[in-house]
This record gives C-alpha cells, structure tokens and sequence, in this order.
C-alpha cells in the first residue's frame, strides 16, 4: 500500500480525532538511513524485496520510533563509530522528518555525549570543556534548546524527548556521576546530575511543550529502578513517561520486570511506562549475558518469536504501560559488501532481519499485538461539512491517520480497518 507522507491531524480541514487509550509500538531505527545508503537488501519473512521501509513498519502495526542523538559523534573512538555512532543533528534532522511524514510519533533521545551513553559510561561532550557544574548545566540547555529549534523549523518536533540515555548512573560524568540511592561517585553527585536533568527538561518544555519527557533507566538491578525515581522525586516530579531498557539474557526472566512495573505502578500511578528498549537473540546467544535463557526462549527465529509473544502477552496486563521499542531492529548486512560498505563492524543477531538472509524475522508480526486493546480512533467527524465548507468524497484513510492514496479503490485495500468519509469501515 503506498501513503501519502503526511498524517490526519496535519491536514487543514481534514478530519477531528477523539481517541481512546493510545498505545506505542516501534523500534529505535537510528541506523535505517544508512543501511538504506550502503544499498541493504531487506526482504520480507516470504523473500519479497521491501523497497519502502517505513511503509512497510506502517504494514506490520508499527506508530512510533526512536532516534538517537550524539552531541559531535565525529569525535567518538573508531570503534564506536564501528558500533553505529554516527547521529548528528543534521542526521536525526532529515530521519525525524521522514517519520513525522509517514505518521509515526518520534521520540528523540538525546545522549549528551560524543558517543553511546549507558550505565558504563556518560563522558561529557568534548565542546562543553568544564567541571563546573553550572556551566555544563547551561551547555545542556542552550544545545537542547537549539537543538530542538532546528527540528521543529524542519518539520520535526519530537512527540517524546528523553534528556539523557540509561541515566540510572546520572549523566555528564565525572561531575554527574552518582548512585541509584542519590549515593555520590568519585566526585560525582546526584544534585549535579539532578541539575542537569532540570535543565535538559527545562529546555524541552519551553521548545516542545506538548511532548511527553521520558525518564529512562535500565533494569541491571531491580533496587536500582525503584532506588532512583525515589531519589529522583526529592528534585523533581516533572516527567511523564518512565522509560525502562529490558534485555532478558542481561537484566533476568519476565518475572523480574513484571515485579519492578507493579511496583513503579503503585508509587508512580500518575506516570506512564514504557519498555523504550528489548530485544531477543535469534542466533548466536551473547557471551557476555549475565543470564541464560535459552531453555525458555532458544537463540532461534522461533526462540526469539516466543520471546516476544510472552512479553507481549505480559506488558498487555498492565494499564500503565502504552509503549513497546525494539532495539535496532534494522540491523541487516546482507547484501552489503564487507569490505566497503558494512554499517557496523560486528552483526547484530538480536535485530529483526537475518543478516546472513535479508528476511524479516517471525517477531515483527508479533509486536503489533502489543496494540491489540488500543483504538487510535475512537469517533471521526468531518469538520468540513459542518463548518460548510465544501466536503471532499473518496477519502481514506487508515487507522493512523495515514491518507491513502486517491486512485485507491475500497475492493483494493488489504484487510484491515478505515476511514472512508468520515467513517469506520472494516475490510
């Protein structure tokens, strides 16, 4: 199916949404535009080529992606550039409009660093050279806000930010450095992190005010998660979304999470929850896992399948949660010429493609029952007509929000379900 790259409530005149519980389903696609560069041949689970992508998520039940964001990743070591840190402004820019284009809400996750952030490592951007923390504090706020700016003038405002990437250790270190428990770390301390936090957040809500902020931690430790919002709540409650990393052959089974949402649940009720990363191995099971899985999900196409069924099956229980991101599920080397045009240095066996393939992995049809209790559209009217102006028949569109296109007919439509003017309709 083709799409017009724009969405419903963009459109002048067009039509007006009430929506029920809204859910999100993607993945973070931040290398997409370079594999399609490097000339990737991905396929379908059937051996069909895929020629669009972000239609063919749109297909799979996909409405909302993440993008990194690296501060200068031309300064980042050979190896993580080997790695896929490569994320400038200019880049996530032109990503950021494609997405808006098609539909997808985007989430933006700023790193605040020349290269990856994560629990073992936040070093500060080489540009902002200082230890004092209100200078690195006003740094951060100048470039979140410039940063935004660039992307609203293209097109591109982000519809959830995070101001900082797996931040559960605090972020710009050293000065930024601290504990879960507000514990403070080689010279690091929790009211510097703190401060730069409120400023990343400050710069958000004055640049992009209808975005929800993500607070986004990861599940090392179960005390870890619980330690750090109670921490976080002696300085701020200004977020909306907590945002949690889950890789099961590093962070423990299904039970473990499912132990810290119900307690992020019953303290945080005003919050929403979101697994912002995942991801299962379909081949070759890490070395380094801290925990081995294999028994209840092999390191096989169905292994990881099942992996995302289960999980599926157990986030679909909890009201709080509405979002669900895999972890570059574009990693795809086939077709690629090793020598010249790899993306990465190392494949990555846990993405949604078969490298040694191109064929789209079983999980990716299973993601899109994550939303199977959501209705993005609840009731459409056609304001047109009731303003008096002059009404446009044949429209539709589907239940994104997404316009087909106009020489589409009713009898050519894939199953699924519609707007035709101004109604539902079900195919």
């Amino acid at each position: 199916m083709n799409y017009f790259k724009t969405i419903l409530t963009s459109v002048v005149c067009s039509f007006a949404m009430t929506s029920m519980a809204q859910k999100y389903v993607g993945g973070d696609i931040s290398l997409l535009p370079t594999y399609e560069e490097h000339g990737a041949n991905y396929m379908t689970e059937d051996g069909a080529s895929i020629k669009d992508m972000l239609g063919f998520f749109a297909e799979q039940g996909w409405n909302a992606m993440r993008v990194r964001l690296f501060v200068d990743p031309s300064k980042a070591s050979a190896a993580h550039k080997g790695q896929g840190v490569r994320q400038d402004l200019e880049y996530v820019t032109q990503l950021g409009k494609r997405l808006k284009a098609y539909g997808f809400k985007f989430m933006l996750d700023f790193h605040y660093s020349d290269t990856w952030t994560d629990p073992g490592q936040h070093s500060t951007p080489s540009a902002w050279n200082s230890t004092d923390p209100e200078k690195l504090s006003d740094y951060l706020y100048h470039y979140t806000i410039d940063c935004l700016n660039t992307l609203k003038a293209a097109g591109a405002t982000p519809d959830f930010i995070q101001p900082g990437n797996e931040i559960t250790y605090g972020m710009l270190w050293p000065t930024g450095h601290c504990y879960p428990d507000g514990g403070s770390y080689s010279g690091g301390t929790f009211d510097n992190f703190a401060k730069y936090l409120q400023s990343g957040i400050k710069a958000c809500r004055e640049v992009c005010p209808e975005a929800k902020i993500v607070i986004q931690t990861e599940l090392s430790k179960e005390q870890n998660v619980t330690n750090f919002y109670k921490t976080l709540s002696k300085y701020t409650n200004d977020y909306d979304v907590i945002g949690i990393s889950y890789y099961p052959y590093f962070h423990g089974p299904l039970a473990t999470l499912e132990k810290v949402l119900k307690t992020l649940e019953e303290t945080y009720p005003d919050k929403k929850i979101e697994i912002v990363e995942t991801g299962y191995y379909h081949k070759w099971y890490p070395n380094n896992a801290t925990y081995n899985l294999k028994t209840t999900w092999p390191d096989t196409n169905e292994g990881q399948r099942k992996f995302t069924a289960d999980l599926i099956e157990m986030l679909n229980k909890h009201q709080s949660v509405d979002g669900l991101y895999w972890w570059f599920p574009e990693a795809n080397e086939f077709g690629l010429d090793w020598s010249t045009k790899r993306v990465t240095d190392d494949w990555y066996n846990a993405s949604l493609w078969d490298n040694e393939t191109g064929r789209a992995l079983p999980a990716i049809k299973e993601l899109k029952n994550f939303r199977s209790n959501d209705s993005a559209i609840k009731e459409v009217r056609d304001e047109r007509q009731e303003s008096g102006s002059e009404k446009q028949d044949g429209i539709i569109y589907d239940l994104q929000g997404r316009k087909v296109a106009d020489n589409t007919s009713l009898s050519s439509l894939r199953q699924g379900i519609y707007i035709y003017n101004g109604k539902k309709i079900k195919k």
